[in-house]
This record gives C-alpha cells, sequence and structure tokens, in this order.
C-alpha cells in the first residue's frame, strides 16, 4: 500500500474504530488536539504501562515521580527555557500563514510565494498566571517538558531511597509547546504525552551509559513490534544540538513523509544540575561516603513521545490481507499494545451460551483487557477483532455446554485451537510472557 494511503486509511480508521477522535468536532474542531476514544484510552496506557515497565519496574536503580505541571517561572529561566526555547517564526506577506524557517526552504507551503518576513525567534512555552491577578508576579508556565522536575528533585529523591550513581529518575506526563507549525495527525500537537528519565552517573561513565540507553530504547521499540527496516538512529550535528545537549541520538520512525524523531538519548552533561545549583543557591552535588568524593552527577536523558510512539506502532501494524477469498484489514499490535489483549464471542445469543460466555469473560477480564462482542455472524465478529488488533478471540460454542472447552484464535494467522476453559488464562498469560523482553544488564 502507498505511504500516504496508509496515512489515510489510518486516520479513518482510528476515527471509525475510536481510537482517536478531532477535538470539539462538533464545534468546528480546535487544531492540533485530539481526543483518545475507547480504544485509543486503552491503547494510550498499554504504552506508558510498557515504558514503565521497561525503564522502572524490571530495573533495581530507576524509581519514578511526578512533578507538577504548573511551575515557578525561576525554573525555565535556570534551565535556559525562557531565553533558548525557541523556532524561527516567519510570515509569509502574500497571504499571512506563519510556518518555521527551518522546515520551509524560503517557499509559503500554502500559496507558493517567498515574499517572507525576517525570521524573529518565537518561545514555545505556554505562559499563564496564577491566581486572582494577571500581573507579572502571578507569572507561570506549563511545562514544555517534564525533564526540570526531576532535577530540581534530585536531591530530594536522592536523599530519600538513598540512592547512590548510577540511578535513574522516570516520569510519565503532560507537556505543552506553541508549536508554530503543529501537524501530521498527532505526530505534533501542542499538548502532549512524554516518557522521560533522566539518568544520573559518575562522569566518567557517561559516555558507556549514553551508549547502553541509546541501545535499550532502540530495542524497545523493537521488541514491542516495529522492524528494523523502518527505524533508524540518527546522531545530531553540532550545530542542531540543544543548548544543554553534549551530544544526542534520535530514534527515527519512517512515517508515510520520512523519517521522524520518535524519542531523543541526551547526554546533558552537568548542564541542568549546575544551572539549578547557580540559579538557586542550594548545593546539588552528591557527595559518596565511599571515596568521599563530592561531585555533579552527568545526565543521560532517554525522551520521547508517547502519543508518536502509538502512532508509530499503529501505522507499523497496519495491514491488509486475504482469508478465505475476502480482503481482511488487521492491525498486527504487540500482544503488549493492543487494547483488548482477548475477546469472548459467545456463537449464540442462547441463554446457556451467554452464561457460560459470561463466565470465561469476568475470568479473562480480572487479568486482561477484555471484550465481549455477541452480535452479527462469527465472521464479522473476527473481522472487527482483526481490525482493532485483538491478539486472541475465544469462542464458546455448544460443544463447550459438553466438553467445557473453548477455541482460541490467533489474529495474525487465523489458526484455531481448542483448549480447556479452566486453562484460557494460562494460554494468554503464556502468549504474552513470550513477547516480553527483559532489560538488558546494567553495568557500572
Amino acid at each position: 500500500m502507498p505511504e500516504l494511503d496508509r496515512m489515510d486509511a489510518i486516520v479513518s480508521l482510528a476515527k471509525q474504530r475510536g481510537f482517536i477522535f478531532p477535538s470539539a468536532e462538533i464545534y468546528g474542531g480546535f487544531r492540533s488536539t485530539y481526543d483518545y476514544g475507547p480504544l485509543g484510552a486503552l491503547m494510550l496506557r498499554n504504552v506508558r504501562d510498557a515504558w514503565w515497565n521497561f525503564m522502572v519496574q524490571q530495573r533495581p536503580n530507576v524509581v519514578g515521580i511526578e512533578a507538577a505541571i504548573l511551575s515557578s517561572p525561576k525554573i525555565w529561566e535556570a534551565s535556559g527555557h525562557l531565553a533558548g526555547f525557541t523556532d524561527p517564526l516567519v510570515d509569509c506577506r502574500s497571504c499571512g500563514s506563519r510556518w518555521r524557517e527551518d522546515q520551509i526552504e524560503g517557499v509559503c507551503p500554502s500559496c507558493g510565494s517567498g515574499d517572507l518576513t525576517e525570521s524573529r525567534d518565537f518561545n514555545l512555552m505556554f505562559k499563564t498566571f496564577v491566581g486572582p491577578v494577571a500581573d507579572d508576579a502571578a507569572v507561570a508556565y506549563l511545562r514544555p517538558e517534564t525533564a526540570q522536575g526531576m532535577f530540581v528533585n534530585f536531591p530530594l529523591v536522592q536523599r530519600a531511597l538513598r540512592l547512590r550513581p548510577p540511578f535513574g529518575i522516570a516520569q510519565l506526563g503532560k507537556s505543552f509547546r506553541n508549536e508554530i507549525t503543529p501537524g501530521n495527525f498527532v505526530f505534533r500537537t501542542r499538548e502532549f504525552d512524554q516518557m522521560e528519565m533522566e539518568f544520573f552517573t559518575p562522569p566518567d561513565l557517561a559516555d558507556r551509559y549514553f551508549d547502553y540507553w541509546v541501545s535499550e530504547r532502540y530495542e524497545w521499540y523493537r521488541t514491542l513490534g516495529i522492524p528494523a527496516s523502518e527505524l533508524r538512529l540518527r546522531p545530531h550535528e553540532q550545530d542542531e544540538l540543544s543548548h544543554y545537549s553534549k551530544g544526542t541520538k534520535d530514534i527515527e520512525y519512517r512515517f508515510p513523509w520520512g523519517f521522524g524523531e520518535l524519542e531523543g538519548i541526551a547526554n546533558r552533561g552537568t548542564y541542568d544540575l549546575n544551572a539549578h545549583a547557580t540559579h538557586s543557591g542550594e548545593d546539588m552535588t552528591y557527595y559518596d561516603p565511599q571515596t568521599g568524593e563530592r561531585y555533579l552527577p552527568s545526565v543521560i536523558e532517554p525522551a520521547g513521545g508517547v502519543t508518536r510512539a502509538m502512532m508509530a506502532f499503529l501505522l507499523s501494524a497496519f495491514d491488509r490481507d486475504e482469508v478465505g477469498g475476502e480482503e481482511r484489514t488487521v492491525l498486527r499490535l504487540s500482544p503488549l499494545l493492543a487494547p483488548y489483549t482477548v475477546a469472548v464471542l459467545p456463537l449464540s445469543k442462547k441463554p446457556e451460551l451467554q452464561a457460560v460466555a459470561e463466565g470465561v469473560f469476568g475470568t479473562l477480564s480480572m487479568e486482561f483487557s477484555s471484550d465481549y462482542d455477541a452480535t452479527q455472524s462469527i465472521g464479522r465478529r473476527y473481522r472487527r477483532q482483526d481490525e482493532i488488533g485483538t491478539p486472541f478471540c475465544v469462542t464458546v460454542d455448544f460443544d463447550t455446554l459438553e466438553d467445557k472447552a473453548v477455541t482460541v484464535r490467533d489474529r495474525d494467522t487465523t489458526e484455531q485451537e481448542r483448549i480447556p476453559a479452566s486453562e484460557v488464562v494460562g494460554y494468554v498469560r503464556s502468549r504474552l510472557n513470550a513477547v516480553t523482553r527483559p532489560v538488558a544488564t546494567v553495568f557500572g
């Protein structure tokens, strides 16, 4: 399927099947904002859970926090965001549209004119006011990244849990950037979910941990179903590095319009801790009681977008094939990411079959995200579940009343297996365990 056709198909499927809706559509929409429907909310949660499991739950030296979205302007002054978190903005004198200068090659994408204004810096932070009076004393900012909450809390977290570098602080949460030209569906929006981790390490281990986290994060996307042919690692050129970065590599996905960033892994050095120590007057160093050394740790930061990742997983999973002489649409999502892990399908609406099917659903839903569908023919129900990416369908038929067994159908192969109903939870659990990748050994 041509790339742009695949993009159109995903946008259409996302709306029709309840993954992603245009926000405020009944009022004509609100540019660059989206609402996540029932299936989208489930999938977003699965992406977050997969990241949290991989980054925090499986690691003894990474902990999580949830920092405030509203924060003191002093944080953003210290971090450099007030002065340097900008994009180059130009206006088209012919049609009045506004663009990022570095994305349009000197020609207005709307009207083709080359009559553009001089470039000027545009700060991407959303400014707001705290309290009843909108004056300068009440100025605050919606955070443009989750990272600073982890930096300013570094000493508190370290002391509270008695952590010794190397260790990480992880966070999932909303960030806000007043993008000049949002677009490409949910790839670039002004409100988005980030998944970030700041890994504090002795400076002499920074390069080794940078390479370690680049490898780990790349393999996370691979394990969850994106083939290597659709991914690449791209080091930043010197002139594109962020003001805090000593070196950055992006994990990029081949979107329909070309490669775009999924996640950046940056060596932030001691920039942030040193900046906050200077501006606050607080000691941000770590004292190692074993060596008697006091130092500012270097920081390695893997930072990605939850919604971008979800979009890439959907695009990579989208497929069309033929089953029984009929074309079907299927999302070959990892079982760890699919909105529903399993669907229970009674062959008929007869009460005796429904009662058994509801019991099977009740057992499965205690452990897995599950759907129950008793409407239309079994073939149509299989197609619906294929289209939304459900890995396993459990069919309860009239033989179940006699042999106490159910039929489990695999989404990708369409093969069916008869197993005792009492074993269906263990069966699904074992299939999930088979696709779970343990973390690589942490050195240092």
